[in-house]
């Protein structure tokens, strides 16, 4: 089986799905886990592992830091990581409290855009 070739094992949480819903998922999985991209494979680490710290799901974030970490991740880059994981949710908790109109947040972000772009270059 694929999937033992791969990882040396199948893991039980793959085994316990059905074998027609394994047949479709293993592929996607591989190629999206596994696979060359357009995102390497250390970039897409960092994304899964942010992602599993939003919902809070441990086995995510076990497998997805140890992934990164396989790919090169360093000690500073999980801890940078740690700040964005949080960043997303809590400005996104206090926009959405502010029943803030997204119209006039669309305006505000293409007018900060605009004038992010025409700064000199290396001006922080």
């Amino acid at each position: 089986m694929d999937i033992e070739d791969h990882f040396g094992m199948v893991p039980d949480y793959l085994d316990a799905l059905p074998d027609e819903s394994l047949v479709t998922e293993w592929p996607n999985l591989k190629r999206f886990l596994f696979g060359e991209g357009t995102i390497d494979p250390k970039t897409r680490e960092l994304v899964g592992l942010a992602v599993a710290a939003a919902i809070g799901c441990e086995f995510c974030r076990h497998f997805h830091k140890g992934a990164a970490q396989l790919h090169g991740a360093t000690d500073a880059e999980l801890a940078e990581l740690a700040f964005l994981a949080s960043y997303t949710p809590r400005y996104s908790a206090m926009i959405q409290a502010q029943d803030y109109d997204l119209e006039h947040f669309y305006d505000e972000t293409a007018d900060i855009a605009a004038h992010l772009q025409a700064q000199p270059a290396g001006d922080d």
